[in-house]
């Protein structure tokens, strides 16, 4: 176990002021200013209060699930939804892109995962839909965009066709290397994938979660396995970071509901305008049995192929990802 030092301010030891110095090292070397505190501030040990950027709505089965609220209350607002087994941290270089651009984004983690209540229950489709209006009818979100990555994208589509469309809440939704319609290969569904991959998803999550979460990220979920990628070991770590604050048992629950939920239905019954953008080289959710099956049955679907992008590429490629989402957005 790592020791930890700590600061007596009234009897300072020599390991403390070593640490302090260190301390003091190393934020002199940092390349961005840092913000001072005050004695008070820095020893206090009271949790901090609330604000209206962030906070908790309790679902009505007693979920606390934790959200994100930024920008102007009156613009229009654009909610977005994470993918297995991540948080809302993954949309960072979404929501700040668009709070700039004058939108109110909104993200929250889904129940087991991130900052949200670990709870035993509930990992299913429908429940991930539910908690998601519940963010919705709390900070009273209208005329809302609706955006989805992966297992987010799911997400979206149930909300949108179960709560949001009959609710009037929603303007548009995007899903973006989203698992619809069906990823699992069934008698119907000859495209998908085997039971056995997910088996063994299922299997390292249970096993050793802490090295699959390296291993993904790693590998084919942003194609740094390919052949010339440009590696950032950074967003590797985020992901692993943001994998591992969650519940194994909500992660792997979670693995049935992005893999075995058909949302055939759920695209069938969205009527408002949505945008489906997949890249063509998803090593995740592979583009043939996702996006161009998911596009014939939405009404009003336009859909967006990008050569050579990863199952990642909101975040790899964000630079052109996020001018298409504002296209869409405001056209």
């Amino acid at each position: 176990m790592a020791d930890r030092t700590t600061f007596d301010p009234a009897r300072p030891d020599r390991r403390s002021v070593m640490a302090l110095g260190l301390g003091a090292g190393m934020l002199a070397a940092l390349p961005f200013p840092v913000a001072a505190q005050t004695p008070s501030s820095s020893l206090t040990t009271s949790p901090p209060e609330r604000n209206e950027t962030m906070g908790y709505v309790t679902t009505k089965d007693g979920v606390d699930i934790f959200y994100k609220d930024w920008g102007p209350k009156d613009a229009q607002p654009i909610m977005f939804h994470h993918g297995w087994p991540l948080s809302s941290d993954d949309w960072d270089a979404q929501m700040m892109f668009f709070v700039l651009n004058g939108f109110r984004v909104v993200a929250h983690d889904r129940r087991g995962h991130g900052r949200s209540a670990q709870v035993s229950e509930g990992h299913d489709m429908d429940h991930y839909a539910a908690d998601a209006f519940a963010v919705v009818e709390h900070l009273d979100l209208k005329n809302a965009v609706h955006i989805g990555h992966s297992t987010g994208g799911g997400e979206v589509a149930r909300y949108v066709a179960k709560h949001g469309e009959p609710a009037g809440r929603v303007a548009k939704a995007v899903l973006v290397s989203a698992v619809p319609p069906l990823m699992l290969k069934t008698e119907s569904n000859p495209g998908g994938l085997p039971l056995e991959v997910f088996d063994s998803f299922r299997k390292a999550t249970a096993d050793n979660r802490a090295q699959f979460f390296l291993d993904v990220p790693t590998g084919p979920f942003y194609g740094f396995n390919r052949e010339g990628a440009k590696v950032y070991p950074g967003v590797i770590q985020n992901w692993w970071r943001q994998g591992m604050m969650g519940s194994a048992k909500a992660h792997y629950e979670g693995i049935k509901a992005f893999s075995e939920t058909d949302q055939t239905e759920d695209l069938k019954a969205i009527s408002v305008p949505t945008l489906v953008m997949h890249g063509d080289d998803d090593q995740i959710v592979p583009i043939a049995d996702s996006a161009l099956l998911s596009v014939k049955l939405l009404k009003n679907g336009t859909l967006k192929v990008y050569k050579g992008y990863p199952h990642g590429m909101l975040t790899t490629e964000a630079d052109v990802i996020n001018p298409d989402l504002l296209a869409f957005i405001k056209g």
